[in-house]
């Protein structure tokens, strides 16, 4: 017979010791430093802008009077019409600009063939590359002639409206940028909405068809409500880009300092970002501060604009099918 073998087994070395936990620590600190960092970055900015923008608030009236770039106005009466300007300008190109978006994304996500999807997206990807200064030239050397046939018409046959009277070519005026600022914007807008409309869960989509809904009523009843929050937000960092953008109107638009709608008229509006880089070349001593007082009313409103959308999306969140 042969001889029974040892049958023991060496028993198993347990590590008892708690898992490292370092790897978290430094990522919970990296993300942390990131936030901070972004947090003292806008403090500092807007520091600055505060400091620099004081002699212009405090400044006597003869003080101010001397300032050539206010043309013999008061600083209010200088900033009031730049804001109109800026605020028109943005508005205009957010509502041309967002049901356009709306549309090339929903056609992305939920209409075109992949292949084409996909093709259109690297487009729209790509034109949210295109420096602002391309968009000028653009502006400036194409779609000024083109459009000037356009305008003319809205000009002889709906010239009673306030918006259209008085046309004069060249389409220097802020409807011309207004358009560039809507081209402008919207690869922003159109791929942030495009990647929430691609959210939409699939059971929602698929119970709406289900139910006998047409493709359009599945999008109104399912893709439209879930996305309303992901449409503001879109909306709101166009906006952003459109009140700041510079150099497109600064090569486009005939400036002028005065409030009123006539769109198709010249030498009517003016915005703050490209009156700052129109005049700070030229600018000294408390010229400079007046520019970054400007600067600073410009900081601010885009801060209370962004306070609004996450209040407006703060309150439809819950409404709009993401929970």
């Amino acid at each position: 017979m042969a001889a029974p073998t040892d049958q023991r087994v060496t028993p198993e070395v347990i590590d008892l010791r708690p898992p490292s936990n370092t790897g978290n620590r430094v990522f919970a600190g990296l993300s942390a430093g990131a936030g901070w960092a972004i947090m003292l970055t806008l403090a500092a900015v807007a520091l600055f802008l505060f400091v620099r923008a004081a002699p212009a608030f405090t400044s006597s009236a003869e003080e101010i009077a001397g300032v050539s770039i206010l043309r013999g106005q008061s600083f209010w009466g200088f900033v009031i019409p730049l804001l109109f300007g800026t605020l028109l300008s943005s508005v205009i190109a957010l509502l041309l600009a967002v049901p356009l978006s709306i549309g090339i994304a929903l056609f992305i996500s939920h209409y075109a063939p992949r292949r084409l999807a996909q093709t259109l997206g690297y487009i729209v990807d790509l034109l949210a590359a295109i420096p602002s200064v391309v968009f000028g030239l653009w502006g400036a050397r194409w779609l000024m002639g083109t459009i000037d046939p356009v305008f003319q018409w809205l000009s002889d046959n709906l010239g009673f409206l306030p918006f259209f009277q008085s046309y004069v070519p060249p389409a220097r005026n802020i409807m011309t940028a207004s358009l560039v600022l809507a081209v402008m914007i919207l690869p922003i807008i159109t791929a942030t909405i495009r990647e929430v409309f691609l959210q939409t869960p699939r059971l929602h989509e698929e119970a709406s068809l289900a139910l006998g809904a047409t493709r359009w009523e599945m999008v109104r009843q399912a893709v439209l409500p879930f996305a309303r929050s992901g449409i503001i937000s879109a909306s709101m960092l166009g906006l952003g880009r459109a009140l700041g953008e510079t150099m497109a109107v600064l090569m486009i638009l005939s400036p002028g300092f005065l409030m009123n709608f006539f769109l198709l008229k010249p030498g009517q509006h003016q915005t703050i970002a490209a009156n700052i880089a129109n005049q700070f070349p030229e600018a000294s001593g408390l010229g400079v501060d007046v520019l970054i007082a400007t600067g600073l009313m410009l900081f601010i409103i885009t801060f209370l604009v962004n306070v609004a959308a996450r209040a407006i999306i703060a309150r439809r969140a819950e409404f709009s099918g993401a929970n």
